[in-house]
């Protein structure tokens, strides 16, 4: 046998080991997620993840289209909120939908999605003639960090027989919390949800899940009849042929990562690292309010996950009336300073603007479990921000 068989998951007989990994990772999750029964598959990445769910939703209301395609049926619609990860719309694109059929639901001033707005979303699509067939709320937005109502979201969904899926790639950690599971209150109720070990837990790039809370339903959407791989009269089991139910034939045996981690560790004890990594945020923050409005301004007062988001103004622009002139000055901060970190080597940090609140370039800093922060770490990044401010032009 080739030995890189034995790196593949897509028969059990190649891969036995991993294979019963994978099932036994996916089981768990199902449970801590509130999945009476499930299922669910190890995809590349988040963006792959959440394909999985449109595919899943589309077949779950048109099993025909796997094989007589879309021709000719109504434009099929999707909803997801202004801060959602953009893998949303590639997706649409990617499958045939159209991007224009992607809808962004408005958000509040803490980037949660706006479950009035999202029915009124709906009805407009049902007005122009498209069908509404899957909405994603998100667990953990990129930039701000914010978690969806997913009870409100799954009350609308329900109501208008719509697929719950939850982009919980960078939340999703929440489940092994125990100061902070409440972030997923509802998760329980979504028909899916996709979720990146490799982000806050820090598994090794690339290890994502994908679950559904319908047993057979991923085998069935998107299993094809393969005799000479998936034979079906083999002497064990064939459900653990995993492969036919991905979208892939050769996949890496990205369980073994997360699975070794869980042995070494135990989910108890990410648990507490992924606890550690939140309140060392909030510590991130009252050091940035005890540095004065002056120096650094939050973007929110507060946020609800390891997403912190400050701007830093340099004593060139301190004490100057805060004009649009003043703010177009102020956005180019960021940008500057992460230069100067990239040359100095100190220092990275990441920035982002938020354009349809008409909000410029501010820092991010995201935690995560590892590495394992203290405080005395938080002044050195703050410190280090205002000094490589001052070295810059605006």
């Amino acid at each position: 046998m080739d030995y890189r068989c034995a790196q593949c998951n897509y028969t059990y007989e190649v891969a036995p080991v991993f294979t019963l990994m994978e099932t036994e990772i996916i089981r768990t999750v199902c449970q801590l997620a509130g999945y009476a029964e499930g299922d669910g598959i190890f995809a590349p990445g988040g963006s792959i993840s959440n394909m999985y769910g449109l595919v899943l939703a589309r077949y779950h209301r048109y099993p025909h289209i796997k094989t007589a395609g879309m021709y000719g049926m109504r434009p099929l619609t999707l909803f997801t909120s202004e801060e959602s990860h953009y893998s949303f719309v590639k997706a649409a694109h990617w499958l045939g939908l159209g991007a224009d059929n992607c809808v962004h639901v408005k958000t509040n001033e803490r980037g949660q999605m706006c479950p009035n707005d999202l029915e009124v979303k709906i009805l407009q699509a049902q007005k122009d003639g498209s069908e509404p067939f899957f909405v994603n709320a998100t667990a953990g937005s990129t930039v701000l960090g914010a978690f969806d109502d997913f009870n409100a979201t799954a009350d609308v969904c329900e109501k208008y027989g719509l697929w719950l899926h939850v982009d919980a790639c960078l939340g999703g950690a929440a489940l092994l919390s125990y100061n902070n599971r409440h972030l997923l209150a509802g998760l329980e109720r979504s028909n899916s949800f996709a979720w990146n070990p490799h982000k806050s837990v820090g598994a090794p790039l690339q290890c994502s899940l994908f679950l559904t809370r319908e047993r057979d339903l991923l085998t069935h959407c998107n299993s094809i009849q393969v005799n000479y791989l998936f034979q079906q009269d083999k002497f064990y089991d064939v459900s653990y042929d995993t492969g036919n139910k991905s979208v892939q034939c050769g996949r890496k045996i990205d369980a073994f990562k997360f699975w070794l981690m869980l042995k070494a560790r135990g989910y108890g004890s990410f648990g507490r690292l992924l606890d550690h990594a939140i309140d060392i945020s909030k510590v991130l923050i009252k050091k940035i309010e005890q540095r004065g409005n002056e120096h650094f301004r939050l973007v929110l007062d507060d946020f609800e996950y390891m997403n912190v988001c400050f701007w830093y103004i340099p004593k060139v622009l301190r004490g100057l009336e805060e004009t649009p002139e003043w703010r177009e000055r102020l956005h180019t901060v960021a940008p500057k300073i992460k230069e100067r970190m990239a040359y100095c080597g100190t220092l990275m940090l990441g920035y982002t603007p938020l354009k349809y609140r008409g909000l410029g370039n501010f820092f991010r800093m995201v935690f995560t479990c590892f590495p394992v922060l203290e405080e005395g770490e938080l002044d050195f990044i703050l410190d280090e921000i205002e000094r490589l401010g001052e070295e810059c032009e605006y």
